[in-house]
């Protein structure tokens, strides 16, 4: 454990969508970041350009983020070809080959990364578990999220971006 002050939390399904779109400062800009994934695969933020990026912080022991690991691995099989990538960085781990047997156990799909504090600010702050964070096609932060989310939250996210910025 790193000892961070970070606390597993749920938040209400029916608010998430709401508090997805209040938390960001729309068109903030991202700054690059760049990982290694248990794989041994550098996963960068410009390698992704023209897709969303869904980058999920959260941790084995924490059962809001165990909630919503089948949600986020069917997000990703089902658009990674298209449109949208999940990048899974676990925080606060005893072991990496716990994480890693824990992502198989679990049929994890999406790249796990083994991060730490200092990875985690390169994205931006991480004050809970689960925390994701979203970039636009364009590399833009575009939600950020304490607490669980859903993939139909994400996806209506996706879409009203998407209608909003087809009105300008």
């Amino acid at each position: 454990m790193t000892g961070w002050r970070v606390s597993c939390r749920a938040a209400s399904r029916g608010l998430l969508l709401a508090a997805f779109l209040l938390l960001v400062p729309l068109g903030a800009a991202a700054t690059e970041f760049s990982f290694k994934d248990t794989r041994g695969q550098m996963q960068r933020l410009s390698d992704y350009r023209g897709k969303w990026v869904l980058v999920n912080f959260w941790a084995t022991w924490c059962p809001p983020c165990l909630d919503e690991i089948p949600d986020l691995i069917a997000l990703h099989n089902a658009r990674k070809d298209t449109d949208l990538i999940v990048l899974g960085i676990a925080l606060e781990y005893v072991s990496p080959r716990g994480v890693i047997d824990f992502a198989a156990k679990h049929a994890i799909t999406y790249p796990i990364i083994l991060g730490d504090q200092k990875m985690a600010e390169q994205v931006g702050y991480v004050g809970a578990l689960p925390t994701t964070v979203l970039f636009d096609p364009a590399g833009k932060l575009s939600g950020y999220q304490e607490g669980a989310i859903t993939r139909a939250a994400i996806e209506e996210f996706i879409k009203s971006k998407s209608r909003d910025s087809s009105l300008k």
